[in-house]
């Protein structure tokens, strides 16, 4: 089992910048897949970025302003929001995923509002 807790969201103004933390406990060593999602009312959930073995990728709508990080020591990724725009406001949640067995982990998410 792994347990995710993320933390950092809040409310910010159009073009500010927020860093989103995702603590993470338990089982972790078998993570093969690290990840942000965002859900905005009444959309679907959207993955946001991600790591696989040390290699990130962003989706095209955040590509230059989000950057995604993971520090093993501490076990905690992170999710550094540059330039928010209001379209950015969304519920942010943390993932883990295991390959081999499969298994799939979310956190309880956090609030990101940005004001134009």
């Amino acid at each position: 089992q792994v347990q995710l807790v993320e933390s950092g969201g809040g409310l910010v103004q159009a073009g500010g910048s927020l860093t989103l933390s995702c603590a993470a406990s338990g089982s972790i060593s078998s993570i093969d897949v690290w990840a942000w999602y965002r859900q905005s009312s009444g959309k679907q959930r959207e993955l946001v970025a991600s790591i696989l073995s040390g290699v990130t990728g962003n989706s095209p709508s955040v590509k230059g302003r989000f950057t995604i990080s993971r520090n093993n020591a501490k076990n905690t990724l992170y999710l550094q929001t540059n330039n928010l725009t209001p379209e950015d406001t969304a519920v942010y949640y943390c993932n883990a995923r295991c390959h081999v067995p499969k298994a799939e982990y979310w956190g309880q998410g956090t609030q990101v509002t940005v004001s134009s």
